[in-house]
């Protein structure tokens, strides 16, 4: 399993969350919600758990 951090703006988040969740080599095990970053309003960090596919 790989625990990643995903930093930027919330539409970046959501475009590269929906190519992880459509690579068929990969399962997205979770994603946290969005967390503010400090001294900045414009980016956020998200946290996802996945792994490699078993098949």
């Amino acid at each position: 399993m790989l625990k990643i951090r995903l930093q930027g703006t919330t539409n970046d988040i959501k475009w590269f969350r929906k190519i992880l969740e459509r690579d068929k080599r990969i399962n997205v095990l979770q994603v946290s919600e969005p967390y503010a970053n400090k001294g900045t309003n414009k980016y956020v960090r998200v946290y996802a758990e996945i792994e490699k596919d078993r098949k």
